[in-house]
């Protein structure tokens, strides 16, 4: 039969109502909440984690808006989901957009039926995990929840949605 993954993406403060938050990212909070509750199967999240030195790197410089500062309160997971936190669930802090060290991780385990992600940014890092995980694992189901994403700009996030359908990634919408 397999098992069911969810992979929440990034629900970090700074991406919800911090230096980068859009009253879409506050808005899905309550449905991502719900979906993590209602989850049968492994609940995995990451953490856009990034050093003191984030102003010298490229995102820095192509982004000059530091966030997500490891230690900060920015980079915490929102404080709503942290009841869904123990200590035995997977956390991938990830430097990059996407995250190979957690589609190596789910490439080890023997029999996943599906892969669901949700969260921040649609246009950014779910995108990029989504597609990181079909390079690793081309015959799993790999889905994302539009309905418990957002991305920088509405637009942004649908014209995400639509770039993942065209790479077989199933949209719930």
């Amino acid at each position: 039969m397999g098992e069911q993954i969810l992979i929440v993406v990034d629900m970090q403060k700074d991406f919800i109502d911090g230096a980068l938050g859009t009253a879409e990212a506050v808005a899905i909070v309550p449905k991502v909440m719900e979906k993590i509750r209602d989850f049968e199967g492994e609940v995995i999240f990451t953490r856009d984690t990034h050093g003191a030195d984030y102003l010298e790197t490229q995102e820095g410089r192509k982004l000059p808006v530091p966030h997500c500062i490891r230690g900060t309160e920015g980079w915490e997971i929102d404080g709503t989901l942290r009841q869904f936190v123990t200590s035995d669930t997977k956390i991938f802090d990830k430097p990059a957009f996407g995250s190979v060290e957690l589609a190596q991780y789910l490439s080890r385990k023997a029999d996943i039926r599906s892969i669901t992600l949700i969260g921040l940014c649609t246009d950014i890092c779910v995108i990029s995990n989504a597609l990181v995980i079909k390079a690793f694992l081309p015959e799993v189901r790999v889905m994302v929840d539009a309905q418990c994403c957002a991305g920088v700009t509405p637009q942004s996030h649908n014209n995400a949605l639509e770039a993942m359908k065209m790479c077989q990634i199933e949209i719930m919408e």
